[in-house]
């Protein structure tokens, strides 16, 4: 764990990959501690869990879900017995759509006995929780990286929580949200003030993180743009594509999937249109040349 402000630690799993990703905690004390995320599997939700050990003596009382995705969310089961699952009400909803779909993807990955523990509190708009003297605002800042994001905002000590809505050192990911809508929502975001930026995956920054995913998809949106005048499909742009300075962002490969959203809310597709999912994966694999590698 590491503390970045008074009562709240981040836990990181390098080096961000798939399924690699970030927690948090707030535990001012007092027994009401909030978790921020789980894990992908059960060996490192067990790890979560005495990593919280070591700073609490305190089981979670919240769970947050910033969303419905299998590597924040199949963790929830270990830690339901004492805490409440707390998720916006889009969230939940597509993590009863989506079931243990991941675990499908990477069939070799030693999952453990997870299982979809859905959130037993779910809210629209904005809740605040109080595990102590001090708030933490729940926020659905709108569709971006799916349509039911949740951020974790702590505005006495400036530090957010963004989960997948923002990634450090490693490429957004649009396949089930939206491009244009998760730039709006980053302007929400940098106009919240945040000092400490912890990301969904990789180390954890400042508002310049907010710079680098923004400038990223505005590329997305331009190389979108030219592909399509082309006569090019996504996939091609993507081959064709020069990412200048995002070319080292990891997990390069989401480009395919990004630029699909991008081609189709050019054409005037509202924010979080449903796509063929299975194609973008597929497309995503093949400029890949295989199966992204999962650590989890």
């Amino acid at each position: 764990m590491l503390e970045v402000a008074e009562h709240v630690w981040a836990h990181l799993q390098p080096d961000g990959g798939w399924c690699l990703n970030n927690a948090g905690l707030i535990a001012p004390g007092g027994g009401r501690p909030v978790l921020i995320d789980t894990a992908a599997t059960e060996a490192r939700t067990r790890a979560l869990k005495e990593a919280v050990a070591r700073v609490t003596p305190y089981a979670p009382r919240f769970v947050v879900n910033t969303h419905a995705h299998g590597d924040h969310t199949f963790g929830n089961r270990f830690f339901a017995d004492r805490a409440l699952v707390v998720a916006h009400e889009e969230a939940r909803a597509e993590m009863a759509l989506a079931g243990l779909h991941l675990t499908g993807l990477w069939p070799d990955v030693a999952w453990g006995e997870v299982r979809v523990e859905l959130p037993g509190l779910t809210y629209r708009d904005r809740i605040t929780l109080w595990p102590g003297e001090f708030p933490v605002e729940l926020i659905h800042p709108g569709i971006a990286h799916t349509a039911g994001d949740t951020v974790v905002w702590l505005p006495e000590q400036r530090v957010l929580f963004t989960g997948d809505i923002v990634m450090s050192g490693v490429t957004p990911f649009c396949l089930t949200g939206s491009v244009s809508g998760s730039l709006a929502v980053v302007e929400r975001l940098r106009a919240l003030g945040p000092q400490t930026v912890v990301t969904g995956h990789g180390p954890v920054g400042g508002p310049e993180l907010l710079d680098a995913t923004a400038g990223y998809l505005r590329r997305v949106q331009r190389l979108a743009g030219e592909g399509a005048a082309a006569g090019l499909t996504p996939l091609e742009a993507a081959r064709e594509a020069d990412l200048g300075p995002y070319a080292g962002l990891l997990d390069a490969e989401r480009l395919v999937p990004n630029l699909h959203r991008a081609y189709a809310e050019a054409a005037g597709a509202p924010p979080g249109h449903r796509l063929d999912v299975e194609t973008l994966f597929r497309e995503m694999v093949e400029y890949h040349g295989g199966l992204p590698a999962c650590a989890a």
